[in-house]
């Protein structure tokens, strides 16, 4: 009962403080938010990791639980002025995903790695696609569209489908210590989804436009994603030499030194319209390919502040959730993520005919790539944009599948590293075990 006692004890007192601090400045009301927010996320981490849930899972409810969207707690407007911290948060996590993948280990398993993606990324998008087109007449969305525009809002719809999350793979990777064979594919192949996501989002835009009435679609929009694409690859490098090049000369302040570019990263990011994910993780694994020496320092700076910097992200991720709109559409939202995760279990079980791909991974791969987050939200903000008419409804509905999916995800990708054999079970919080076979075997082999 005694993390009860403390539950309720916190609640009273950030709702006292709420209330007292009603008139005061944006900025004031924001850090006290954000400590009462990491306090309770800690308390709801402690609870989920009792329950066997991820840690994270924990600052995640938490966050939501006390953000704007359930007990209003924390404001609307304080979650907002935080929002550069939350993208810094990011960015260290994105970081630390492109420092796990090496381009030796990425050339070995090409050919399992490039199926893998292949049907995690197909599959989904033309399961999606096919089903939401065929229910246009009765999807709130393009219920009085066109034809053509309900091929375009499926095919927007089966897009993001596609795209998963490595920033909340890493996350679990990281609370559980779980650096296997099997953890580094799913970790890759989640990469690999989401560049692939916004060429794929583009060419879709392109065809969109041929087949949309006059106007439904902005053009630019497409020729702009590609454009943030390679920016944000360009950026990343350039982040990334310098990281390495600092290192290199002076030897010490790592700590410091990755948060003041982690700030720099998601400032530049916002600034520039760039992909603030895809910029720290071209960072990393810059780093990590091309300066070895100064990827160890910093990577183990990165775990040992991996548990507060996985709290501040997920509990102000949680904050922001916005799951109301499942008042109204959720048959629809459910109907979406439901078609994602099992065109994913079926294209994880197409890429497993090939030898390359182990059975492990055939069988549980499709549960670490489940999570979704960072680059699916941007995909949203680019579709309201594409479609100045419908476009707000249509990022409604993708924002609420997205927070679905990131709910669920990091429960499912703790339970695919059990089955695989890469966490130890009765442990909690920091878990790692051998696995007993490789997934991914150089040569292409099991």
């Amino acid at each position: 009962m005694r993390w009860f006692a403390s539950a309720f004890a916190l609640g009273l007192m950030m709702a006292l403080f709420h209330r007292l601090t009603a008139g005061g400045a944006l900025e004031a009301r924001a850090t006290l938010a954000l400590g009462f927010l990491l306090l309770a996320a800690q308390l709801g981490g402690d609870i989920a990791r009792r329950a066997r849930l991820p840690r994270i899972t924990g600052y995640l409810l938490t966050g939501f639980a006390v953000g704007p969207a359930w007990l209003g707690l924390v404001r609307a407007d304080e979650v907002g002025a935080l929002r550069l911290i939350a993208d810094a948060a990011v960015a260290l996590i994105a970081f630390a995903a492109g420092s796990e993948l090496t381009l030796d280990t990425l050339r070995r398993e090409r050919v399992g790695l490039t199926r893998l993606a292949g049907g995690t990324i197909l599959f989904p998008f033309a399961a999606v696609a096919a089903v939401m087109f065929s229910v246009g007449l009765w999807f709130p969305v393009t219920v009085h569209q066109p034809v053509g525009d309900r091929v375009a809002v499926a095919l927007v719809l089966g897009t993001v489908a596609a795209a998963s999350s490595p920033v909340v793979t890493m996350a679990v990777i990281g609370e559980l210590d779980a650096r296997g064979p099997f953890a580094r594919a799913v970790l890759a192949v989640s990469v690999a989804q989401d560049v692939a996501v916004i060429v794929l989002l583009s060419l879709v835009l392109a065809v969109a436009r041929l087949v949309t009435s006059a106007g439904a679609v902005n053009l630019l929009v497409a020729g702009t994603a590609l454009a943030h694409l390679v920016g944000s690859v360009a950026v990343g490098a350039a982040l990334g030499y310098a990281l390495a090049a600092y290192v290199r000369s002076f030897k010490r302040d790592t700590a410091l030194l990755l948060v003041a570019a982690a700030f720099i990263a998601a400032e530049a990011a916002q600034l520039m319209h760039l992909e603030t994910v895809l910029v720290a993780l071209t960072a990393g694994l810059c780093v990590r390919n091309f300066f070895p020496l100064e990827d160890e320092r910093l990577r183990g700076t990165l775990r040992r502040g991996s548990l507060p910097l996985y709290l501040v992200f997920f509990a102000l991720a949680g904050a922001g959730l916005h799951l109301e709109v499942l008042a109204n559409l959720w048959p629809w939202v459910l109907l979406v993520a439901g078609l994602r995760v099992v065109a994913l279990r079926y294209g994880v079980l197409w890429a497993g005919r090939d030898p390359a791909v182990s059975p492990v991974l055939a069988r549980e791969g499709w549960l670490g790539l489940t999570s979704q987050a960072g680059v699916a939200l941007g995909l949203a903000a680019v579709a309201r944009r594409a479609f100045p008419e419908w476009g707000v409804s249509l990022e409604t509905l993708i924002v609420a599948m997205i927070g679905v999916h990131e709910l669920v995800g990091p429960i499912c990708f703790r339970r695919a590293l059990r089955l695989a054999g890469e966490v130890r079970e009765g442990e909690h919080g920091r878990e790692n075990a051998e696995p007993d076979r490789a997934v991914l075997a150089p040569g292409g082999g099991v």
